[in-house]
């Protein structure tokens, strides 16, 4: 095998810069109350289009590493330079969102300072998989898959209760990380965080699924993706009888299912980018995806604690007091663009920011 890493695709790149993209629009309305229907997750168990976007950059950063770093692997001289390079990466990564939320916690003067996080799970799947990209073979992958999902399902199934607050990814995260997480209320002693520990093994899941699948566009079995979008949409229709979609959770239903889709939207974009030649929308931020994301969240961190943001907001929904929902749509569109702009200008430049 080549020690090199495969070319780029465009596709790949142009994905990841929609999912960018769209975490900036969901993640940054122009007031929390006044959220644009379509963009908002489902309040606990269900699935919006919203609930794929975390899952869909999971799963394409799986599907990158299967591009840079699983070609190199296969000369086992290479090994070690490849695993210190993951795991400085990922340690940069990590370090990235502990410093977003110290800002956080300093600018906004939260009761506690949160551990876990968006970056922080995006460090540890990079560097379990990436791992497992480099020392394991398709058939243990597949394994590891099936035994994270089958793990996770055991627990969740023997747990008096999913509710919010009472299941036992919250229980266990309170017992560890309390009071550093998400939500905690002091009073009742009962916490919970969307990218705590426990669910943290469905997204690992996620993350291999995409290995698995960029393997498969990397040799060109565009009806190996098909089959696997197809079969994850199935289980994950049936697994959802018995455990509930549910993103706070990221349960083996949520995987598959989400999966699935990913594995679609993978498949949709390889043809119509890498092989029929539509242009790459979205590459200008799949090439700074992480910088993006940075960036764009310790901006509106300032804007909010400024009143910026608030002032925005107030100022669009004066112009259309009958459709404050609108004003706060507009108010993230807005932040987008002025995104897309940093990133074209970066492009622009050939200036690629990695961490």
């Amino acid at each position: 095998m080549s020690a090199a890493a495969s070319p780029r695709m465009g596709s790949i790149d142009a994905l990841r810069g929609l999912t960018v993209a769209a975490m900036l629009l969901v993640n940054n309305p122009g007031d929390w109350n006044h959220v644009y229907a379509p963009l908002l997750h489902a309040d606990w168990h269900g699935f919006t289009p919203t609930d794929l976007i975390f899952p869909l950059f999971l799963f394409i950063a799986g599907v990158s590493m299967a591009f840079s770093l699983a070609p190199r692997a296969g000369d086992a001289s290479l090994r070690p330079a490849l695993r210190s390079g993951l795991l400085q990466r990922a340690l940069r990564i990590l370090l990235a969102g502990a410093l977003l939320h110290l800002l956080a916690w300093w600018l906004v003067e939260l009761p506690a300072y949160r551990l876990w996080g968006v970056l922080q799970r995006i460090a540890l799947c990079v560097a379990v998989v990436g791992l497992l990209a480099i020392y394991t073979r398709a058939r243990t992958q597949w394994w590891v898959i099936g035994v994270l999902l089958a793990a996770y399902a055991a627990i969740l199934l023997g747990a008096d209760s999913l509710a919010p607050w009472v299941n036992p990814a919250s229980r266990l995260d309170t017992a560890l990380f309390a009071p550093f997480l998400y939500k905690y209320d002091p009073v009742s002693g009962l916490g919970h965080d969307p990218e705590g520990l426990l669910s943290s093994l469905g997204a690992l899941a996620t993350t291999l699924l995409g290995l698995r699948a960029g393997a498969a566009l990397r040799a060109g079995q565009v009806g190996g993706l098909a089959v696997l979008a197809a079969a994850c949409l199935t289980l994950g229709g049936v697994a959802s009888l018995w455990l509930p979609l549910n993103k706070h959770l990221w349960t083996p239903s949520f995987v598959l299912w989400s999966g699935g889709l990913s594995v679609t939207a993978l498949l949709l974009a390889h043809l119509l980018i890498d092989r029929w030649g539509a242009p790459a929308l979205g590459r200008r931020f799949g090439v700074n995806a992480i910088a993006a994301y940075l960036g764009s969240s310790a901006m509106a961190l300032v804007l909010g604690a400024s009143g910026a943001w608030a002032w925005a907001f107030t100022a669009l929904a004066a112009a259309m007091p009958a459709a404050p929902a609108r004003a706060s749509l507009l108010c993230a569109l807005g932040f987008v663009a002025v995104w897309w702009g940093v990133v074209w200008a970066l492009d622009g430049r050939r200036i690629y920011l990695k961490i």
